[in-house]
């Protein structure tokens, strides 16, 4: 879906790239980091994605490390943006997605939490379900510019080829639409800006 998006707005020779072997980014922290969704343009790098999932049964777990993923592979990539790896003054696009599995363990506050004994814990994460801690983690990570959009969504599993596709943003400001339509923006200005 967001190739074919990407495509719509892209010039013929648009580079629009999922497979393994071509999706893979030079680090700062480490040497390399395998993306899912990549676009160049012109040997340029217009943008990157990095889509996650979160399901049951162990939301507590797999929820902190989607969250160090998350973290550690925007300040990575931002890192090596700025150090030049993807070129003098490039500015690409970095986009992150999260599906969580929509379950009454993921929409409702969990019924045992972790306890910070010596510091109070971020008051919008106190009684937060874990859709809500995936949406307040998108919206943190867009906030400090870690990633241009970062969008959290929910599906119930499983999901069947007869499925409609139906899926609920978790957050009003970090949707999949805003994603969408910011990252084709972003290709479209840097396409135009190329060929000037």
């Amino acid at each position: 879906m967001i190739a074919g998006e990407v495509k719509k707005v892209g010039p013929k020779d648009l580079e629009i790239h999922m497979l393994k072997q071509l999706v893979v980014l030079p680090g700062y922290f480490r040497p390399a980091k395998q993306w899912d969704v990549v676009v160049v343009y012109k040997g340029k790098l217009l943008g990157a994605i990095e889509l996650k999932s979160l399901g049951g049964p162990s939301y507590g777990n797999n929820a902190n490390n989607r969250c160090e993923e998350a973290l550690g592979s925007g300040v990575d990539f931002r890192t090596a943006q700025r150090e030049g790896a993807f070129g003098v003054g490039a500015a690409p696009f970095l986009g992150f997605m999260i599906l969580v599995q929509d379950d009454t363990k993921s929409s409702k506050p969990p019924a045992k939490e972790r306890v910070s004994p010596h510091f109070s814990i971020y008051p919008e994460f106190q009684t937060a379900s874990y859709q809500r801690r995936m949406a307040i983690l998108c919206e943190k990570m867009v906030q400090e510019g870690i990633y241009d959009c970062a969008a959290a969504i929910s599906s119930p599993l499983p999901l069947k080829a007869k499925d409609s596709g139906q899926f609920k943003d978790l957050s009003e400001n970090n949707t999949l639409r805003h994603l969408l339509i910011k990252l084709c923006a972003h290709v479209k200005a840097e396409v135009a800006l190329a060929n000037d």
